[in-house]
């Protein structure tokens, strides 16, 4: 909010009429993806920072010969269930239209932005704040199942924000159950790894498959 109020009070003083000082697309975008990278590393310096015993040990549990079979694994299981889903809906059909589906008006305009943003600076950001604050506090409390719930609910509600998206219903509720999905398995490797980067890898390369499929959609 603060961020789109500072973008037209700037617009205002150059002078442009206030019917056209709301942001356009790319520009709201880069708003949400900032204001979302600043929370996150808010709440991750004041309450779940990871010191430097931590982070030399989440390093090494990387280059385990198994971290990368579980990060693949991790990929290709959300990249079935989507399709699943996808599939699902459209035989059944219920409305399917993602929030983030914005990204495909972009794309072909901005593609390397586009890519930058989704593979590699928001996986960062979001895996900070749901994996390693929300779900860690609770794996910290020895109350992993718990945590991995919440988190991957809290990251469904993000991702698609009630009576905002273009879907309603029961296409609401398939869309939360993806990126429930997405994020309970990346708290699981997470977890099983003992390694955020292996979550953040898992993160970057689906998101890297839904910008290729969206390069290689009509």
């Amino acid at each position: 909010m603060a961020g789109i109020a500072a973008w037209t009070f700037a617009q205002t003083l150059r002078g442009v009429a206030s019917a056209q000082t709301a942001p356009d697309l790319p520009i709201t975008v880069a708003i949400s993806l900032v204001a979302t990278a600043i929370s996150a590393l808010i709440v991750y310096y004041f309450r779940r920072s990871a010191n430097a015993v931590e982070r030399r040990a989440s390093w090494r549990a990387l280059w385990h010969p198994a971290s990368f079979g579980w990060i693949a694994t991790a990929i290709l299981a959300c990249t079935f269930f989507s399709a699943s889903i996808s599939k699902f809906a459209q035989h059944a059909g219920i409305d399917l239209t993602p929030t983030n589906q914005a990204f495909a008006q972009i794309i072909a305009s901005h593609p390397i932005a586009v890519v930058v943003f989704a593979v590699l600076i928001a996986p960062a950001y979001e895996e900070l704040l749901f994996r390693r604050v929300l779900f860690g506090r609770l794996w910290a409390a020895g109350r992993p199942w718990l945590g991995l719930a919440l988190s991957s609910l809290a990251f469904a509600l993000v991702h698609e924000p009630p009576g905002l998206g273009a879907s309603r219903g029961w296409g609401m509720l398939l869309l939360w159950s993806v990126y429930a999905v997405m994020g309970g398995l990346f708290a699981w490797i997470y977890r099983r790894t003992g390694s955020l980067w292996t979550a953040y890898l898992a993160h970057a390369g689906n998101n890297l498959v839904a910008c290729a499929a969206l390069m290689a959609g009509p």
